[in-house]
């Protein structure tokens, strides 16, 4: 398959299989989750762009010839080649972490005859093609999902090069994909320690008192429990079909369980719209400071997410959400950060009620939620804390997506040439 892109005259076109000293399907043996045996990939252990050695699965018998045939080494490629069309084509290099690995079913491995190619670059053509929709184009389609042969691939024409200028290239946006990891890691630790702080402040408190148990566990002597529905005006969305929904900014933005996600933020990416009749908005368009609450879910783990309504403008929100209007008494950051307290320790998953697909937390339901009440300045001072973690987990995030944004257009201007690294090969010692 020849892919038309625009290339300087030092570089090659080839066909991909003319480069590869391997090229192969991973081991079919049935595989098990229970750390039994060897380590073998699955697609999910490149699902975070990199090898997740805590998402592989396992083989228990094997013979010294399929052990030496399906190991990794150092420079494989391993990519998706089926599976659904937003997922094909993601690849990962393995870099010899975990030091012992094999390769698995649904991934194609591919080793870089690197006298010409290196596996690096590889590596970066697969998510450049990616990118531009390539492994899309270059599918075969059946029910659920697309797929790509080993031939194919071979007779994809990749651009080549001169090998130092490859490696230069490599060099550049593995720099800059580092530093988005770094900083993926940061905001999972960041995380991390929020949970930790979470759960020692809605049990101990702020004031270093004695500990009462509770139906929610220990809490603080002096804190009270009330039932959400005493505090609270709780509150069903719009009950419209997702016919009534519009894409195009057509009445008011209608905020769905879609749209928060479960770190308790709004994802705004799929956001539709609904004419909502006059008479309903007094009682359906939201104030700064309503809590929103997924009450119904096919994903047990999605009923309980809650958001905190800070978005300028006018917004209602669907049938699936809940929405909680609480007394001044009640601080609302204080709230939405023991919602999330609860969700975390499994509070709505053990205490929701099972529909025929769903898992729900109704309105009734949810009037029952014991919510723990410290004064109001304990309430600010812990809302306060935990509202600290996540204006450094947002800066994480917005500095992650920012260098994931000079990643791609860097990709897209090496890749193509449009950025030439070739002033850069002898500062980053890279030439011979």
């Amino acid at each position: 398959m020849v892919i038309n892109i625009e290339l300087p005259d030092r570089w090659k076109t080839v066909n991909l299989g003319d480069v590869l000293s391997y090229i192969g399907n991973g081991l079919t043996n049935k595989q098990n989750k229970a750390n039994d045996g060897y380590p073998v990939t699955r697609i999910e252990t490149i699902s975070d762009d990199c090898i997740n050695a805590e998402k592989v699965g396992y083989v228990d018998i094997l013979t010294n010839d399929k052990i030496e045939k399906y190991r990794l080494y150092y420079g494989d490629v391993l990519i998706s080649h089926i599976n659904s069309e937003p997922q094909l084509g993601r690849a990962v290099i393995y870099e010899g972490k975990p030091e012992f690995l094999l390769h698995g079913m649904n991934l194609l491995r591919m080793r870089a005859d690197t006298k010409t190619l290196d596996p690096f670059f590889l590596n970066l053509i697969f998510k450049f093609y990616r990118s531009r929709g390539v492994f899309i184009a270059l599918a075969s389609r059946a029910v659920g999902q697309a797929s790509i042969n080993q031939s194919r691939m071979k007779s994809l024409m990749i651009p080549l090069p001169p090998l130092p200028e490859q490696r230069t290239i490599a060099h550049v946006l593995q720099t800059i994909q580092e530093a988005k990891f770094t900083r993926q890691r940061e905001i999972a630790l960041e995380r991390e320690r929020k949970a930790a702080l979470m759960d020692f402040l809605f049990s101990h408190g702020t004031k270093g008192e004695p500990r009462k148990q509770t139906e929610i566990g220990e809490i603080p002597e002096s804190w009270g429990v009330v039932s959400l529905g005493d505090i609270a005006d709780i509150t069903y969305g719009v009950q419209a079909a997702v016919a009534h929904l519009l894409d195009e900014s057509v009445g008011l933005p209608i905020l769905t369980n879609i749209n928060i996600t479960l770190n308790g933020t709004f994802d705004l990416s799929t956001l539709r719209y609904y004419e909502l009749p006059e008479d309903k908005k007094d009682k359906l368009i939201l104030k700064k400071g309503d809590l929103l609450f997924n009450w119904r879910s096919g994903s047990q783990h999605h009923v309980g997410k809650t958001v905190l309504f800070d978005l300028d403008g006018e917004y209602t929100f669907s049938s699936f959400i809940l929405r909680f209007r609480f007394a001044e008494k009640i601080s609302n950051i204080f709230a939405f950060h023991y919602f999330h307290y609860l969700r975390e320790k499994g509070f709505f998953v053990l205490k929701r009620s099972q529909s025929s697909v769903n898992s729900v937390f109704n309105a009734s339901k949810s009037a029952k939620i014991p919510v723990v009440v410290p004064s109001i300045e304990e309430q600010l001072e812990i809302g306060g804390a935990l509202q600290t973690c996540d204006i450094k987990i947002a800066a994480l995030e917005k500095e992650a997506q920012h260098i994931d944004e000079l990643f791609h257009t860097m990709l897209d201007e090496l890749m193509t040439g449009q950025r030439s690294a070739v002033p850069l090969i002898d500062q980053a010692g890279l030439k011979s």
